[in-house]
């Protein structure tokens, strides 16, 4: 961000050639910029280039205000808040005014004031594109003083009368005059709350105990809802929903690759990793899994639809793997840990709470139905990366009766047994570009055998913490 500018009084400002635009201006200004330099948007939001994203410029081209419609985990707040980033890096503001009065176009009664008073020394101040966004989750129990305003029983006990516009307290909105005020969920906003919305976007009347305000702000609304919640919990009413111009559905990455990518930017980094001295190295493969896991989710009939399938899903199940592997290689003494298909059972855990069954079962059903997803899961990803008939001389390897003992706590130098002993199974392995470590061999070793069980070519028996493949 560029450095803050060093005019300080209305006299300077208008020396300079100032001129005022709206926050629709700056918005639609900033990214007709962008896209003559051809920049992306919204940088940082993947998966939308092809079909949100447009719709968001023409909004903003068109100067509307936006209802973002989908499922949670959507990036709809991301989105929000990342348009902060269309408007003016500094705007001028009235020195001490509450509702970031332009100085050359004041709405509030106290910056009029000012203004009426020091003329050309009125003070200024600088207010950055970061502090210029208002957020605001709905709830049933908000009231209309958390968005426009209440009468301040301080003032008024100060001697102020109740018709003095300085007796009342901005609520939320007000308070981001000029700025973007994103609102989510807006369907469980009460619709006595939602006609108050409506009068400030739209009339401009602030009304506060039957006082009346005529604020003209500047806004720029988006507000986000659920499509479930949309039409059976809550409604929006129809003239504050008339008043969105542009109604732009979200949804969940269509592509693995793209599901990677975000996991990727997302998930949780530890300033002290290194610290550890244990680095944690998760093939492609294992990446493909979790995102296959959700995309499988997303389409089963066995869970809920209706509250989706969040990335965040696949994110936590991304950092459970990664943890697990990090344990085991700290208990082994191993120097590089990567996950294996033996950690796929603690992902239980990081999808149980994020995933809703279609319906109720007993208190088992949940984990059965994680645990088909992940089957299915990898037995997608396997059949990407190999054909059957490729596999033909491993298979009769273990037809001639060679056996491979993996498990969670298996050390990785077992594995590497594996692969001296079975040339073949060291041929598969070395397609998957596991690298160079005992670990990621071990994580390869583990992912075709448990690909050639799952495609019914190997048994598969489970004895205390270890697994043992054989015909």
């Amino acid at each position: 961000m560029s450095e803050r500018p060093t005019i300080s009084t209305l006299g300077e400002l208008r020396a300079s050639g100032y001129r005022p635009r709206s926050v629709k201006e700056e918005l639609r200004g900033n990214l007709v910029d962008r896209l003559r330099r051809d920049e992306p948007l919204l940088p940082g939001i993947m998966g939308y280039d092809d079909t949100v994203l447009p719709q968001i410029e023409n909004a903003i081209l068109a100067g509307q205000d936006i209802i973002l419609l989908g499922e949670r985990g959507q990036a709809k707040s991301r989105i929000a808040r990342s348009l902060v980033g269309l408007l003016d890096e500094w705007v001028p503001e009235v020195a001490g005014s509450e509702l970031h009065d332009d100085p050359l176009r004041p709405v509030s009664l106290v910056a009029r004031n000012l203004v009426a008073e020091h003329g050309d020394a009125t003070p200024l101040s600088w207010l950055a594109r970061g502090d210029r966004y208002g957020e605001k989750l709905a709830t049933p129990d908000i009231t209309i003083a958390d968005l426009v305003g209440e009468v301040d029983p301080v003032k008024v006990a100060e001697g102020r009368y109740l018709s003095d516009e300085l007796t009342i307290h901005y609520g939320l909105v007000p308070r981001t005059n000029r700025g973007i005020f994103a609102i989510n969920e807006l369907p469980d906003l009460a619709e006595r709350i939602q006609v108050g919305l409506l009068n400030l976007m739209e009339e401009r009347d602030v009304q506060i105990r039957g006082y009346k305000v005529r604020l003209s702000l500047d806004l720029f609304v988006i507000a986000s809802a659920n499509p479930e919640d949309y039409t059976s919990r809550g409604r929006i009413i129809t003239p504050l929903k008339d008043r969105f111009g542009a109604q732009i559905r979200t949804h969940y990455p269509e592509e693995p690759e793209v599901e990677i990518a975000i996991v990727e930017a997302e998930r949780t980094a530890f300033g002290d990793e290194t610290a550890t001295s244990v680095p944690v190295e998760v093939p492609a493969f294992m990446r493909e899994v979790t995102a296959e896991l959700s995309q499988l989710a997303r389409r089963s009939s066995e869970v809920s639809q209706r509250s989706g399938v969040s990335v965040r899903v696949t994110i936590a199940n991304y950092e459970t793997l990664s943890a697990a592997a990090l344990k085991r290689a700290l208990r082994l003494g191993e120097p590089v840990a990567a996950p294996r298909i033996s950690d796929l059972p603690a992902v239980v855990a990081s999808t149980a709470g994020k995933i809703e069954l279609e319906t109720l079962g007993d208190e088992t059903r949940e984990d059965r139905v994680i645990e088909k997803l992940v089957q299915r899961a990898v037995v997608n990803v396997f059949n990407r990366h190999f054909s059957l008939a490729e596999l033909v001389p491993l298979i009769e390897r273990f037809e001639a009766g060679a056996d491979a003992e993996v498990g969670e706590r298996v050390p990785s130098g077992r594995h590497a047994s594996l692969v001296d002993a079975l040339p073949e199974l060291r041929q598969a392995v070395s397609r998957l570009d596991v690298g160079e470590s005992p670990a990621g061999m071990a994580s390869g070793v583990e992912f075709v055998l448990e690909g050639l069980h799952l495609n019914r070519r190997l048994n598969k028996e489970r004895r205390g913490g270890t697994t043992r493949y054989a015909r």
